[in-house]
Order: structure tokens, then C-alpha cells, then sequence
């Protein structure tokens, strides 16, 4: 079975929407709008559309794209951008790996941090491809403010949220322990953005690690001391501290 093949099974697992869509119902009600940067396999963004939010999803790879527009296909609130998107409009090279073509990144950065850490052995970051790069205020301008955002672009968060300036209801972004940093940064840009209150899952668990939403400090204190084999997860950031809580 092929890598993005696997992913589909594992992702889209029936058992595992029950848990998707209850923990999104905090973020999302029908009607609102939601973006997906990095909509990998879609299972996300099928969440979003179960919960009835309409979803713009960013996913740049060519091969998870057409898996993508196969699983929407005549589905009118879901708008599919094959682009990456950063700090500022322009054009940036998507770094491929062969041995995980699910796995792909903007970022050199990234790409040396996994160069032998845990967790990520065996990558082949052999290819890239040349792609247009837009904004998150671009796309704001294109298809309306968002009620939520989900970031997950492997080392290129920070890249992110340096072109929005304006200020979702919630979002989240994708942290690993190889590159903490970004982390830090995502939690200053945030701060600055006027978010206040964050939150976090480890790996895919859908389930808080705080009772009560934290400060962006205490949040930064807690990833410094998490062990390099925690890996990933998502850290979550409201401008209403409730949907935060356990």
C-alpha cells in the first residue's frame, strides 16, 4: 500500500470521526468559515465540513491534492488552494521526500533539523518544486475572515502567521520537538496578534494537556520541558478562553 494510501486509512479511520468532530464543535458551528493550511489527507478538513463549516484548505503537494479534490469532489463549500503560503506573495521551493511522500516542507531549516533526531529516521528529502506562495491576509481578502484556523506545514508555521494580521476567533498550529523555536516564535506572533489564552494536544489525542487555558509563558515553559520523544502535537490559541477548557 503506498504511503498516502496508508495515510487515508489511518486518517479517515471511521472510528476516529466521533472524536475529530466533538473536539471541533468547540472551535466551529454550520455556517462559520474554516482554514486548513496543510490539509494533508483531508481528515481535518472532512471534520469541518461534518461539523457544517464551510473550509478553504491549503495543500500545495500535487499528489495529495488530487487525493484531495477525488474526496471533495462536488462539494461546494470546500475551496481547494494549491499554493504554499508564507510571510509575504511570491514563489518559495516545497522540499519533497521520497521516503515519506506524505511529508513535505518549505523549510531548509526543518528538512536539517530532522536529519537523524528521533522519530525521524529514514527521510529522503530528494526533490522540490518551484510554487506560488500567497498569504493568509490574501486569502482573508479572497474568501472572508476565518472562525478558525488549523496550521500544519512542518517547520513553516511561523512563516505563516507572519502574513496574517487580523485575528480568527481560534487557531491552531503544529509544533515538533526538532525545531522548539518555531514554537516560541508562533507563540510571539500570536501574542502579538492579541491572543491570550492557549492550549495543547500531544500527537493526534484530541484531548487537552491543561484543564484551563494558559499565558503564552507558561505555555513556552511547558515545551521546553517536554521529552524529545512527545515529538508533535498542536498548540491552540482563542480569543475566547472557554473554548479552551477541559
Amino acid at each position: 500500500m503506498s504511503a498516502i494510501g496508508r495515510s487515508l486509512r489511518l486518517y479517515h479511520a471511521p472510528e476516529r470521526r466521533p472524536v475529530l468532530d466533538a473536539f471541533h464543535r468547540r472551535f466551529l458551528a454550520p455556517g462559520d468559515l474554516a482554514f486548513d493550511v496543510g490539509c494533508h489527507v483531508g481528515d481535518r478538513a472532512a471534520s469541518f465540513r461534518r461539523v457544517g463549516a464551510r473550509v478553504v484548505a491549503v495543500e500545495p503537494q500535487p499528489r495529495l491534492a488530487r487525493a484531495l479534490r477525488l474526496i471533495f469532489r462536488g462539494d461546494p463549500d470546500f475551496t481547494l488552494i494549491q499554493s504554499l503560503i508564507g510571510a509575504s506573495e511570491g514563489e518559495s521551493v516545497l522540499r519533497l521526500n521520497s521516503a515519506n511522500p506524505t511529508v513535505a516542507s518549505a523549510s531548509d531549516a526543518f528538512v536539517a533539523a530532522a536529519a537523524g533526531a528521533p522519530g525521524w529516521e529514514g527521510q529522503v528529502w530528494d526533490a522540490g518544486i518551484a510554487l506560488p506562495r500567497t498569504t493568509l491576509d490574501a486569502l482573508v481578502a479572497a474568501h472572508g475572515r476565518p472562525d478558525f484556523v488549523k496550521i500544519d506545514v512542518e517547520g513553516w508555521e511561523a512563516e505563516v502567521l507572519a502574513g496574517l494580521s487580523v485575528t480568527p476567533r481560534a487557531l491552531s498550529f503544529e509544533f515538533t520537538t526538532i525545531q522548539r523555536e518555531v514554537a516560541l516564535a508562533c507563540l510571539d506572533r500570536l501574542t502579538a496578534l492579541g491572543y491570550g489564552a492557549f492550549n495543547a494536544c500531544l500527537g493526534e489525542s484530541m484531548r487537552w494537556e491543561f484543564a484551563a487555558p494558559i499565558a503564552a509563558g507558561a505555555m513556552a515553559v511547558w515545551l521546553a520541558a517536554l521529552p524529545a520523544e512527545a515529538n508533535s502535537g498542536d498548540i491552540y490559541a482563542s480569543l475566547e478562553p472557554g473554548r479552551l477548557e477541559a
